[in-house]
């Protein structure tokens, strides 16, 4: 899949308001919304206002870590708030080559999944990627 530029790229699009997704949070740094294709009970998609295309573009210095804690914490805080009685929350990222959209997004999930198979896409694959959950990318990125 080629990379897409900011302008093709529907995440960009999404995060600079033209197009007519109903955005749950915004600020300078990073918009969410709900997934068009939800995998659980609430799933959501927090990304960065910033074209990054994938995980492989972050780095271990303070302002990608500062980035990924920020989009944690507004994850975070949208599923307390929309799924409070919910046991089980996760938070993550796909890698290449299993992202869908070359445009960095955290998956916020409350569990559980829906239908229930939809869990394969939200596991680790080991050396081949998968699935990262956001602590274990944090630990990565912490300067």
């Amino acid at each position: 899949m080629a990379a897409a530029s900011p302008s093709s790229c529907i995440f960009c699009q999404i995060a600079r308001s033209s197009t007519t997704t109903t955005l749950l949070h915004s600020d300078d740094k990073v918009v969410a919304f709900r997934d068009i294709n939800p995998s659980a009970f609430r799933h959501y998609l927090v990304i960065p206002v910033e074209h990054i295309a994938t995980v492989k573009d972050l780095q271990r210095r303070t302002q990608d870590y500062a980035l990924v804690s920020h989009m944690l914490t507004v994850g975070q805080m949208l599923l307390s708030r929309d799924a409070p009685d919910s046991i089980n929350y996760r938070f993550g990222f796909h890698q290449p080559p299993f992202n869908s959209v070359n445009h960095l997004h955290l998956h916020c999930l409350a569990l559980p999944y829906i239908p229930r198979w939809k869990r394969v896409k939200y596991s680790s694959l080991g050396p081949l990627g998968g699935f990262i959950e956001t602590h274990k990318l944090l630990d990565r990125l912490k300067p």
